[in-house]
């Protein structure tokens, strides 16, 4: 959901083709697998374009190749850095980290609330390309 969030975003916000985003799990349990029905059905209804893909593994050289990597929690965040290495721990956030008051995303696999997931990825998508696009302008 939120790299298709981030992405509609970004095109809205005029930044289309200066930033990008890509999913990658940290765990096994879903790899192979098109985003869920529930986020499929949510984008659909707000009209947010899905960017069509199958989940795949993060990998060290994700961290090397990234310049942020973002997880949706606490937890989701130990396990990026667990894959990515202390090297790159300055690399790892939290997406509602960029907002005036981080916290969680709830996981929807768990809460079925798709509604309350998509609006914490909305605000922490606002958030991350108000920091990297101060003024319409990317930082370098």
């Amino acid at each position: 959901m939120a790299e298709s969030v981030f992405a509609h975003m970004a095109k809205q916000f005029g930044v289309e083709g200066e930033v990008a985003a890509a999913s990658a799990a940290a765990h096994t349990d879903e790899l192979g697998n098109p985003p869920h029905r529930g986020t499929r059905e949510k984008l659909n209804r707000e009209g947010i374009p899905l960017i069509p893909h199958r989940a795949r593994l993060l990998t060290r050289e994700d961290g090397k190749k990234f310049d942020l990597l973002i997880g949706m929690d606490e937890y989701n965040r130990r396990d990026i850095l667990r894959v990515v290495g202390a090297e790159n721990a300055h690399k790892v956030k939290c997406l509602l980290d960029f907002t005036t008051h981080p916290r969680a995303i709830a996981d929807p696999w768990y809460t079925g609330n798709f509604d309350e997931t998509f609006d914490d990825i909305t605000e922490g998508c606002a958030a991350l390309l108000k920091y990297l696009f101060p003024n319409g302008r990317k930082i370098s």
